[in-house]
């Protein structure tokens, strides 16, 4: 571990390769099924298979959500774009090449915000995805003893999407990285499931000293699966490209794989440059122009982005912070929209969603969606509150119930009679009867120690089981004891 004084004369650079496969019901260039889960080697067919004859029809969905998704990245949607063969011979990838866009992507020139930075993506396109290796057995040595070929996510459409080197930190990639999974799940084009291999990243690092204009060697990492895998391989790989450095070695330019059982990262090959890919274009399929109408349907289509709904949440009163966690969640965003929808105030409900609900959740280990709490039932409960039905510490009794077996707001509080006692004069007896009760502290109050009327409203919540109207209680508590 290199010590933060060392690490101080070094400036990182960061760029990001995210692969995201776009959730099309077929492949890009084949009819087969464009699923995640199924039997190896079901969801294939000769086109897939790459077999002698046979001919790439491309996915006009897939498009369509490669445009989609540059809009929401800012980028720029050439009038033309055409696919390319990139020799890349690998046991899972049929063909011996694979169909993607070298030179003429479909998205140009884009960025996103992170905290206020700018982060620059140079493209993004369109390509296939190849298979998958299953190693198994073992022989003691290497671990496995052969691999196994599963072909059902090869022709998986995916969108490539190549960032500037405009990170400095692995705190700043990781960032960049989850927002860009926020944005592709709010547009709908994926799911995001790092888990699931349907979102993978490859990082692009390299050090230079502080004060330098030319950016050192670069190593690519590969086989990063999660959001903190990210940032500890970043982490490793910094700290052991300056002790290179240091020791007066040369960075090698080459990919790495990322092992987080060891945290560690190994060389993997040398590192190909567009030139070893012997690129060509792909003489199957015509250039694809792209007519503006089309891109202005599809912008015209554009849901509201994460970045978008921060700021609306921000204006209805929200705090950053809160704003920030919902929207994180996409399916409890989700969800609290359609509260509002329904009428509900939204700092009612942003506290309910961010206090029980969300303690709630986390003790569980799960999601909104996995719950029984609707989103009318939680307005509903908001509507008692402020008509006065209930209180508010009632409602948070009752949400508990609510989440785990989907009852309405009004069928519990009519079943344990947990209505708001707001009869001025019931209040009063029980006000009069606390006060009766506790004569020392209403003498030490009378003294000065005005922080005992919250125990006086505290012993009449009690005696009502928490139904007195708050309100009417302070009032009358200051009237009576003077």
């Amino acid at each position: 571990m290199v010590d933060q004084e060392l690490r101080d004369k070094y400036e990182v650079v960061i760029g990001l390769e995210v692969h995201a496969q776009l959730k099309t019901k077929s492949k890009i260039f084949a009819p087969d099924k464009n699923e995640f889960g199924q039997e190896p080697n079901t969801l294939t067919s000769p086109i897939t298979l790459g077999m002698p004859g046979v001919l790439p029809v491309l996915n006009k969905e897939a498009v369509n959500m490669g445009i989609l998704t540059g809009l929401a990245l800012n980028c720029e949607i050439p009038a033309r774009c055409k696919f390319d063969r990139k020799q890349y011979f690998y046991p899972d990838l049929p063909k011996g090449y694979q169909i993607s866009q070298y030179d003429e992507p479909i998205c140009v020139n884009g960025h996103i915000e992170i905290n206020g930075k700018r982060i620059g993506i140079t493209r993004a396109h369109l390509e296939e995805d190849a298979g998958k290796l299953v190693h198994a057995g073992a022989d003691g040595l290497a671990g496995s003893s052969y691999s196994l070929v599963d072909l059902n996510r090869a022709g998986t459409p995916l969108l490539e999407i190549v960032s500037e080197p405009d990170m400095r930190s692995s705190e700043e990639a990781r960032n960049y990285m989850e927002e860009l999974r926020n944005i592709v799940r709010y547009i709908g084009v994926c799911d995001g499931n790092l888990e699931e291999g349907s979102m993978r990243c490859d990082a692009n690092i390299s050090i230079m000293p502080k004060g330098s204009k030319e950016f050192g060697t670069r190593a690519e990492i590969k086989n990063v699966n999660s959001f903190s895998a990210l940032q500890r391989a970043i982490e490793y790989e910094i700290d052991r490209q300056i002790e290179i450095v240091e020791e007066g070695g040369q960075v090698v330019q080459e990919t790495r794989l990322w092992d987080d059982n060891a945290r560690e990262t190994k060389s993997m090959r040398g590192k190909e440059d567009a030139h070893d890919y012997r690129y060509f274009p792909e003489p199957d399929l015509m250039p694809l122009e792209i007519s503006r109408e089309w891109v202005q349907r599809i912008k015209d289509s554009m849901p509201e982005l994460p970045s978008q709904k921060r700021e609306r949440y921000k204006s209805l009163g929200l705090s950053e912070y809160d704003a920030n966690v919902i929207v994180e969640q996409m399916g409890l965003a989700l969800f609290f929209d359609k509260v509002l929808e329904l009428g509900a105030t939204p700092k009612i409900a942003v506290n309910f969603i961010m206090g029980e609900i969300a303690a709630y959740l986390k003790e569980d280990h799960i999601e909104i969606t996995d719950t029984k709490l609707t989103p009318e039932n939680l307005a509903e409960l908001i509507s008692l509150i402020e008509k006065g039905t209930i209180s508010n510490n009632i409602g948070k009794q009752i949400i508990i119930e609510m989440l785990k077996d989907g009852t309405k707001a009004s069928v519990i509080v009519e079943k344990k009679g947990l209505s708001q006692i707001t009869d001025e004069g019931a209040i009063k007896e029980l006000v009069q009867k606390v006060v009766d009760a506790h004569p020392s502290e209403v003498e030490a109050y009378k003294n000065g120690k005005t922080n005992l009327l919250g125990f006086f409203v505290g012993q009449v919540m009690k005696e009502t089981k928490g139904r007195a109207n708050p309100k009417t209680v302070n009032q009358l508590l200051k009237e009576i004891i003077g």
